[in-house]
């Protein structure tokens, strides 16, 4: 059974006749895969929240480079992000709590 997450720019299925060279050695390789997609998008999702936050301070300020919209806009696109983030944290936990309480 392959157990890879692919890219989306690479969701071809491995097939029987691949070479076995090119799947990981063990499902560690998957989870650092995984863990370090998961890093990355914290860090983005982090970024978009600080932007957010620049921004606001900005306008607060009264700056005229920037504009209501544009903070507005910066402050939808960390909120989503932010829920996203969190609706995955949440899964894991629940499959997490689900394979601990799986009767072996």
């Amino acid at each position: 059974m392959d157990l890879r997450i692919n890219a989306l720019g690479s969701q071809a299925p491995t097939g029987v006749g691949q070479s076995a060279m090119k799947r990981p050695a063990a499902t560690g390789a998957v989870g650092g895969q995984f863990a370090e997609s998961f890093k990355t998008t914290l860090k983005s999702v982090s970024a978009a929240q600080t932007e957010a936050s620049n921004l606001q301070t900005q306008v607060q300020l009264g700056n005229p480079a920037v504009s209501l919209e544009q903070t507005m806009l910066a402050m939808q696109k960390s909120q989503i992000g932010f829920q996203a983030t969190l609706h995955v944290r949440n899964r894991m936990v629940q499959a997490y709590t689900d394979i601990m309480n799986m009767s072996v």
